[in-house]
C-alpha cells in the first residue's frame, strides 16, 4: 500500500473511532470500506465524498482498483456481516435504500452512506470538524431510532394459528410466508402449532425448540430448515413447507434432505411446495417430488396432489 493510500486509510480509522465504533470496526477492513462507500480515491479529498449506491461487490471492486485491496470472493459474507451490519446498526450507512423491500438474497442488495453522516464526512480536515463531529455523535442514537422506526414500517404483520403476532422482513419470500400462514395453516392444517417460521432476513425466528425436541427432532435453527413447520397433534403430523417463489419446491432433493432432517421425528412428515401462482408453479412442475402437495396462493381453498394412496398425509 502506498503512503497515499496508507494516509487515506488512517484517516477513515480515526473518524470511525471517534464516531464510536469498537475496536472490531475500526481496523483496515472497516476504514477501507467506508472510503469504497464515499467513492474516495488516495488523491479524492474528503469534501467530494459521494453517496452513490454500492453492493458488496462493488466495494470490493473499488478498493481492488484503487488500494490494492484483493479480498477473496468469499470475503463478501465477512464484510457483510462484520463491517455493514455494524455500519448500519450505527445510523452510518443506509440498507437498500431505494428499495426497502428487496428480498434478502437479491444480488441487487446495495448500501449508501446516510445523508448526516455524509454531510459530517465531507468536512473532514476543516476547523469546525470536531465541533460537527460532536452534534452528529450526540444526534445519532435519534437518527437511529428513526430509522428503526421506517424499518419497523416496512415489516409483514403475520397472525400465527394461536393468535399470536410476529413481524417479518419485507420483501422476498417472507410475501409469500405470510399467505401461507394467514391461508393455508387455516383451511389446512387447521389446529395446528407453528414450531418454525424462517425468515432469512432475522437471527431470531419463530423457532420453538422444546417442542421439537418433545417430537424427537433436533434442529439447528440456522441450518438448511423448511420454511414453515406446522405440528398437528390430534393427527401427529409434521407439516413441512417450502415458499417456493424463491428457492424452488420440494424436489427429490430436497424430499431427501427433509426426510434425512426430520426422520428422528415420532411424527409423520407431510411434504408442500407453496407458490404464489399456478402460473409461478408450470415452470417447476417436472421437479416437484411425488408424495408431496401443492398449494398454490391464487387458488387457496385448492390442493395439487402428486400421486400416493393418501391425500395430505405421512407416507409409512
Amino acid at each position: 500500500m502506498s503512503q497515499r493510500q496508507a494516509r487515506k486509510v488512517d484517516e477513515a480509522r480515526s473518524i470511525l473511532r471517534e464516531l464510536g465504533f469498537a475496536p472490531a470496526q475500526t481496523g483496515d477492513r472497516s476504514a477501507l470500506t467506508l472510503l469504497a462507500l464515499l467513492g474516495l480515491r488516495p488523491s479524492t479529498p474528503w469534501s467530494r465524498a459521494s453517496d452513490d449506491l454500492h453492493r458488496v461487490v462493488d466495494i470490493m471492486s473499488f478498493l481492488r482498483e484503487h488500494y490494492d485491496k484483493d479480498y477473496a470472493p468469499n470475503s463478501r459474507e465477512t464484510i457483510r456481516r462484520q463491517t455493514l451490519h455494524q455500519f448500519v446498526a450505527a445510523a452510518l450507512v443506509l440498507y437498500n435504500p431505494d428499495d426497502p423491500g428487496r428480498p434478502i438474497n437479491s444480488g441487487k442488495n446495495c448500501y449508501q452512506v446516510e445523508p448526516a453522516a455524509l454531510a459530517l464526512l465531507r468536512r473532514y480536515g476543516e476547523r469546525d470538524f470536531a465541533a460537527s463531529m460532536k452534534q452528529h455523535v450526540k444526534a445519532v442514537p435519534g437518527l437511529q431510532a428513526r430509522h428503526a422506526r421506517e424499518r419497523k414500517l416496512l415489516q409483514l404483520p403475520v397472525m400465527l394459528p394461536g393468535g399470536s403476532k410476529v413481524s417479518l422482513t419485507p420483501g422476498g419470500q417472507n410475501v409469500l410466508l405470510k399467505l401461507i400462514i394467514e391461508e393455508f395453516c387455516p383451511r389446512f392444517t387447521h389446529g395446528a402449532e407453528i414450531l418454525y417460521v424462517g425468515d432469512a432476513g432475522k437471527s431470531d425466528p419463530v423457532f420453538d425448540e422444546e417442542a421439537l425436541d418433545r417430537l424427537g427432532v433436533s434442529l439447528d435453527k440456522h441450518g438448511k430448515l423448511p420454511d414453515l413447520v406446522a405440528y398437528l397433534p390430534d393427527r401427529e403430523w409434521l407439516v413441512l413447507m417450502e415458499a417456493a417463489s424463491t428457492h424452488g419446491p420440494v424436489d427429490a432433493k430436497r424430499h431427501a434432505e427433509l426426510t434425512a432432517l426430520f426422520g428422528s421425528a415420532r411424527a409423520g412428515l407431510v411434504f408442500v411446495s407453496c407458490f404464489p401462482s399456478r402460473a409461478e408453479m408450470r415452470q417447476y412442475l417436472p421437479d416437484i417430488a411425488w408424495e408431496t402437495e401443492v398449494w398454490c396462493a391464487d387458488h387457496p381453498d385448492h390442493l395439487i396432489h402428486f400421486n400416493g394412496e393418501r391425500f395430505l398425509g405421512p407416507y409409512e
